[in-house]
């Protein structure tokens, strides 16, 4: 049996926009279900995005802490951001996230993990990239223009310090749960890391202009 995701679509009878904001949105459908009957759908609408896991020659991964006001915690998390130009190459906003939030750079870049990070509640689309052959960014490193961004602290920690830090229930951030333990699958996997999709693999959940 072929376990994959698929795509399909009920019919929506109506959409309304309760709210709208800078980034995101809240969409309130009437969606026809199998049954004949009509259920209200409340989801946020979001225009998608990417997380970096650099990795580097000693098998560290760049992680960075920092206060999200929702959950009341400081999260550990992986590189992260917005793609928030419609049609960007995901990889042009992964580039962009990793050079201003660590001023780093890599040479060898390949997606790890696709995944939704609420589907039952929004329609957000995460892709996260491996990078490797990391570096120092050239020029300034990028000022951050809010408080929150500029309150973080970024290290570099062995992946199997992370990987515990999952089991563990200590580390809860999805892109950064998600992005270790399919870089550990990956590394035991056949093939390893060089297996892994290609940096500008197709991506049905965000289509995007190469």
């Amino acid at each position: 049996m072929n376990i994959k995701d698929t795509s399909e679509s009920w019919e929506t009878l109506s959409t309304q926009r309760p709210f709208q904001g800078a980034k995101t949105a809240v969409d309130s459908d009437e969606v026809r279900m199998p049954d004949g009957s009509v259920a209200r759908r409340d989801y946020q609408v979001h225009p998608g995005s990417v997380c970096v896991l650099a990795l580097d020659e000693a098998g560290r991964v760049l992680v960075l802490s920092q206060y999200r006001h929702p959950v009341r915690r400081r999260l550990w998390e992986l590189p992260a951001g917005l793609l928030d130009v419609p049609g960007e190459n995901p990889l042009h906003g992964a580039r962009r996230e990793l050079a201003e939030e660590a001023h780093v750079k890599a040479e060898d870049w390949r997606v790890l993990a696709d995944f939704y990070a609420s589907p039952g509640g929004s329609d957000e689309a995460i892709r996260i990239f491996l990078a490797r052959e990391v570096s120092e960014a050239e020029g300034e490193r990028y000022a951050e223009t809010s408080s929150e961004e500029a309150d973080m602290e970024v290290t570099w920690v062995p992946l199997a310090d992370l990987v515990r830090g999952v089991l563990a229930g200590e580390l809860g951030n999805p892109g950064l749960v998600t992005g270790v333990l399919a870089l550990s699958a990956a590394l035991a996997s056949e093939g390893g890391l060089d297996a892994l999709r290609r940096a500008d693999a197709p991506w049905p959940a965000r289509p995007y202009e190469a």
